[in-house]
């Protein structure tokens, strides 16, 4: 960015050069008898301009030689404060910033796309934009960056509430932000037992959401997610509970048959259960899981050895 210095031509009413202005004349008070290169009036006594070798009235110079105010387009007449800047010129009073209007004829100024700006404004013209309300970010302004996309920090707010997100933790769904509370209602899933949103470190089971802490074995409150359990009439159990508690017990071995491991077949008959490995004929002993037996007295039998009863 570079930063310019207007040149201001002073033109008073005695003769007076004008070393920095745009054009070479003088500015006077005629002593001589001489007429208006232009009307043909007479000048002595009178104020006057000395342009190219040749002297004119106040008025003739301001239609024939002055120049044109880019900003106002009227002359700038010889007793007027003149700024120029490559070839263009301005009344020092129309010399402004184009954004704020702030008066630059003695100031250092920025020339940006055929605009003459203030420091001030230039540094916003080539600050980003926030995308909330759209005005520039300049130095000092908190602000949020998310994705290449940049926010002042009070203009970062959830989608739901409008609450202002700042630099807070927030969830992104497309083109929208939520906060955590807004996300939790409209998007969270919710525990099966306490209701509540899971935010992180849910377990599903039976397609129904759990907080990892809600899942847990309704006899010892063992945290049941990554072990084995059973359930029982929407009751989960951790194994050893089950066992305890709640599993039948072999009739065989009279050990609870826990359909885990070795033994999770089981035989029933009658209101008994047996682990498939204990199912086996009262007298021979030879098992009889998937085969045809006798029941007698509350004994299991072949039925060769039931023949000899």
């Amino acid at each position: 960015m570079t930063f310019y210095v207007a040149s201001l031509a002073l033109k008073l009413i005695w003769m007076l050069s004008s070393p920095t202005g745009p054009s070479s004349y003088k500015v006077g008070t005629m002593s001589e008898k001489f007429d208006c290169h232009y009307c043909r009036d007479p000048l002595q006594g009178k104020k006057y301009v000395q342009k190219d070798g040749h002297h004119c009235c106040l008025k003739c110079f301001d239609k024939f030689c002055a120049n044109t105010c880019v900003e106002c387009r009227k002359p700038i007449s010889a007793d007027a404060k003149e700024v120029h800047y490559k070839n263009r010129y301005w009344h020092d009073t129309c010399f402004r910033c184009a954004k704020c209007l702030h008066p630059l004829a003695s100031e250092t100024f920025v020339s940006k796309d055929g605009k003459i700006l203030c420091n001030k404004c230039a540094t916003r013209e080539d600050s980003p934009r926030c995308k909330g309300c759209f005005k520039a970010i300049v130095a000092g302004d908190q602000n949020v960056e998310y994705k290449g996309t940049i926010w002042h920090k009070d203009c970062f707010t959830c989608s739901n509430c409008k609450q202002v997100i700042g630099t807070g933790s927030f969830f992104p769904k497309g083109e929208d932000f939520y906060c955590v509370t807004c996300h939790e209602t409209k998007f969270a899933k919710h525990c099966v037992k306490c209701n509540k949103a899971i935010t992180s470190g849910g377990i599903t089971y039976q397609d129904q959401p759990w907080h990892a802490e809600c899942f847990v074995c309704v006899t010892c409150s063992k945290k049941l997610a990554g072990q084995r359990f059973t359930a029982v009439e929407d009751q989960y159990y951790c194994v050893d509970c089950y066992k305890s508690f709640v599993a039948k017990k072999c009739a065989g071995c009279k050990n609870p048959i826990t359909g885990f491991g070795k033994g999770s077949s089981v035989v029933a008959y009658e209101g008994q259960s047996w682990h498939d490995y204990c199912f086996h004929c009262k007298k021979c002993s030879v098992n009889l899981a998937n085969k045809r037996f006798v029941f007698h007295n509350e004994q299991v039998y072949c039925p060769d050895c039931a023949k000899k009863l």
